[in-house]
């Protein structure tokens, strides 16, 4: 059992035991007010004053104390809820059924990005799905950056992956943290709008004059009240000319003013969540330089936490909870509310409201970090990848897909100068498609700084491209064929520019003749090999193959194989050097209805 079935059986039966105190609890406070309102009910009728106020101070307390154990007892129950699902999904990533997750990050899919469809990396069965923990917007925005932008700085790489160790290792603290999230996290919402709207002075909530004059009125108005009605020392239309006065300053701005406070009022839970979620990360002491620049970046200049600084602002929206409840309205013309909410934010906003970028900033990469960190523990044989200043390298040894969990086959792959490109060759099913897939992902979490499936992992710092499902676009009218040729366009041209390219070509020219398919093919690799490109190409076309001996062994074949016994076929998925000799389109053919 592992360690995330364990504490989902832990968490199982807290859920339980809470749910069942939560449920006590709530009848309990049912039966206070219930039996508080006919004990002082029965008192008032029958005149025993004593035990009318007794029942009214004695019930009146006991339901406060239920209804805040109620609140405390909910708050852990979510929080217990939070954890076993955490677990459940962690879970869920080591046997395999990580599929079935919901957030496969649909929205994020680029059909023109280098890689990004072909390898999988958002989508069904994607990395993204695999990985995923982030629950803000800036963090899901951080991890497809990490996925998307590869990351070309030596030093830069490995401070991350000391980083993606060190979260490793905190597990504890990795749940904890997105736990915190979880409030949110089905309701991703942008966090621009809100970071703008704090970097936006308003100077006229922040003039001295104007928040003198704010904060005195309703001094002022409540005293005439009591001046002109409890007292009746002064004539009572000068309290009503007070009021109107202060109805009248309501509705100048109102409509700017609701908008103002409404923008911040929708953020209400994201701002708490990220309140939490800063506390989680500034009370730990990390040891990476990275995340340690991270905290650096949060840091106000008279060193108050942001987590703090938050709770100020948390308190702010919270008093604006009430302004759509009309019973509120006479606070609001009494107090001038809304006035006293705004000078309140303006003041937090030129205090702290630059500052607020940094820290979504900040939690955004945590979260994607962490994301990454959990291949780190999950599979602490997988290794971190060493990069080189050689050009043209993929070292490898024991390289397998990270996604086919527990059905990994692993293989030893070596690209390196001069025999820059792979010609891969064998049967259909064979996995040709799978081992170009598999180079290309561990590049593509090499360049985000995790770790990669295989035992040893080195490599150059190349762009990766990517031709291999190439479909039409009806829309504007271009066939499969020409789209892979659009496709191989971009490939050649980005071989012109300064960074080194490498390739991954899956059955190309498949749309066209047998003829023009072999030619355009032995072209477009020829010219690749020339422009110091490096590859894999997958082919059924094994008169390719005749390049390994026109290039003196530059361009190096493999294959697959499969074998038959009786009368199934069978692959081991191991690649082999030289060419195919086997072939199996004619017996899979047959095995569907299909022959003579």
């Amino acid at each position: 059992m592992s360690i995330y079935e364990k504490r989902v059986t832990k968490y199982e039966k807290l859920v339980s035991h809470l749910e069942k105190r939560l449920h006590s609890v709530g009848n309990w406070r049912l039966l206070t007010a219930v039996s508080g309102i006919i004990i002082s009910a029965g008192a008032d009728r029958f005149g025993l004053y004593y035990l009318f106020w007794s029942s009214i101070l004695i019930f009146t307390s006991l339901f406060i104390y239920l209804v805040i154990e109620y609140n405390k007892l909910k708050k852990v129950l979510e929080y217990g809820k939070s954890m076993l699902k955490i677990n459940g999904d962690s879970a869920k990533r080591l046997n395999g059924t990580w599929v079935e997750f919901e957030d496969v990050g649909e929205e994020l899919k680029n059909e023109n990005h280098d890689y990004s469809s072909d390898l999988d990396i958002f989508g069904r069965g994607s990395l993204f799905q695999w990985i995923n923990t982030t629950n803000t917007y800036l963090g899901r925005a951080k991890l497809k950056d990490f996925l998307t932008k590869s990351c070309y700085s030596e030093k830069l790489l490995y401070d991350r992956q000391t980083a993606i160790i060190e979260l490793a290792k905190k597990r504890w603290w990795r749940q904890r943290f997105q736990a915190e999230g979880f409030e949110i996290a089905n309701e991703i919402r942008e966090d621009e709008r809100l970071i703008k709207w704090f970097e936006t002075k308003n100077n006229f909530y922040a003039r001295k004059d104007i928040v003198i004059l704010i904060r005195l009125s309703p001094f002022v108005t409540i005293s005439t009240f009591l001046l002109g009605y409890g007292f009746s020392v002064i004539p009572r239309f000068i309290p009503i000319l007070a009021l109107i006065i202060q109805i009248v300053m309501l509705l100048v701005g109102v409509k700017q003013r609701n908008i103002d406070l409404n923008t911040v009022y929708t953020y209400q839970r994201n701002i708490r969540v990220y309140k939490n979620m800063l506390k989680r990360f500034e009370k730990v002491n990390f040891k990476s330089l990275y995340i340690n620049n991270l905290m650096e970046i949060i840091k106000s200049k008279d060193g108050l936490s942001a987590y703090k600084q938050l709770a100020e602002l948390e308190k702010i929206v919270d008093s604006i909870s009430n302004r759509g409840n009309l019973m509120f309205l006479p606070i609001n013309i009494f107090l001038l509310w809304d006035y006293q909410c705004m000078v309140s934010l303006e003041k937090w906003k030129r205090n702290s409201g630059h500052l607020v970028n940094n820290w979504l900033t900040a939690l955004g990469e945590m979260e994607a970090l962490s994301s990454l960190a959990i291949i780190s523990f999950d599979y602490p044989e997988w290794t971190m990848p060493v990069f080189t200043k050689e050009s043209s390298v993929v070292r490898s040894k024991g390289i397998g897909h990270p996604l086919l969990t527990n059905k990994q086959v692993y293989n030893d792959l070596i690209i390196e100068k001069p025999k820059n490109i792979l010609l891969i060759t064998g049967s259909n099913m064979s996995g040709k498609s799978t081992l170009l897939r598999t180079i290309g992902i561990n590049l593509v979490l090499a360049y985000a700084g995790a770790p990669v499936c295989a035992k040893e992992f080195q490599c150059s710092f190349m762009r990766i491209i990517t031709c291999m499902r190439v479909s039409d676009n009806l829309e504007k009218s271009i066939s499969s064929f020409y789209a892979e040729l659009l496709r191989i366009k971009e490939i050649l041209r980005a071989t012109e520019e300064s960074q080194q390219v490498f390739f991954l070509l899956d059955e190309i020219f498949k749309g066209t003749n047998s003829h023009d398919r072999h030619l355009g093919a032995k072209i477009l690799i020829a010219k690749l090999y020339k422009q110091n490109a490096v590859g894999l190409v997958s082919t059924h076309d094994l008169e390719l193959g005749e390049l390994e001996q026109s290039t003196n062994g530059n361009i190096v074949n493999y294959h697959f194989q499969e074998h038959y016994k009786e009368g199934k076929i069978y692959f081991d998925y191991k690649l082999r050097k030289g060419i195919s000799t086997t072939r199996n389109a004619l017996y899979l053919m047959k095995m569907i209805g299909l022959e003579d």
